[in-house]
């Protein structure tokens, strides 16, 4: 079972070190590839003077951007699972085996949960998440506890629909319409760091803008987006 981290990262010079060293001397039993996003610092050089393996985007084209471009390297090379993990150091590689295990049960996706075992805090971002959360289940009748977590697991069914799929994001959204489509997903607890170096791209007005637009394309948006039923080969 071949599996490629992808590790998208936008001004991470920081954390980049520190996150792929771990994977490099503690999980070499998974290859990974980050997606440098046209960053503005010094992640490309790090990447480049320690030797990682790295694709160099000339541009920032956005998560969605730099995820899809890993998916496509994943597809062209001929991986099984594809695992969407951050470069900021907040996710923990110790958790991969968990969601392997878990995809091996038939999930087309898996999400490290933060909300598997713990209760969600009642804090102003996490009353976003829990909007997200009941969209989801308003319109798909499925609870996601987790929906914003970024540590996800796709199978090689999935890496087909990202790696084709102009308007499949790795947002709470494409989620939201995949289950529409058919895809099994599951959630695993996984916990995670605070962010130690370097600024996350949304600030508190973004975070509202950003849970606004997601919840608004939940409900009404993928209401649009004409059905394409997950086609597995056991199934076919």
């Amino acid at each position: 079972m071949k599996i490629l981290i992808v590790i998208p990262a936008y001004n991470e010079e920081k954390s980049i070190e520190r996150v792929v060293d771990n994977l490099i001397e503690n999980y070499s039993q998974y290859d990974y590839i980050v997606v440098n996003d046209g960053s503005k610092d010094d992640t490309a050089r790090v990447c480049r003077d320690r030797g990682y393996r790295f694709i160099d985007l000339p541009i920032n084209l956005g998560l969605t951007g730099a995820f899809q471009t890993g998916v496509k390297y994943a597809a062209a090379k001929g991986y099984d699972r594809v695992l969407q993990f951050d470069g900021d150091g907040q996710h923990r590689a110790e958790y991969i085996q968990d969601l392997m295990d878990e995809m091996d049960k038939g999930y087309d996706i898996v999400i490290g949960s933060r909300f598997v075992n713990e209760k969600k805090p009642k804090t102003l971002r996490m009353a976003g998440s829990r909007l997200i959360a009941a969209a989801i289940r308003i319109t798909t009748g499925q609870k996601i506890k987790d929906p914003t977590s970024g540590m996800r697991l796709f199978n090689r069914v999935m890496i087909e629909q990202f790696a084709v799929g102009l308007n499949h994001s790795p947002e709470p959204d494409t989620i939201s319409y995949l289950l529409k489509c058919g895809a099994r997903i599951s959630e695993v607890q996984a916990n995670m760091d605070e962010r130690q170096e370097g600024q996350s791209y949304l600030s508190f007005a973004k975070s509202i803008g950003y849970m606004a637009r997601v919840v608004t394309s939940i409900i009404l948006i993928q209401n649009f987006r004409k059905k394409e039923p997950i086609a597995r080969k056991d199934e076919r």
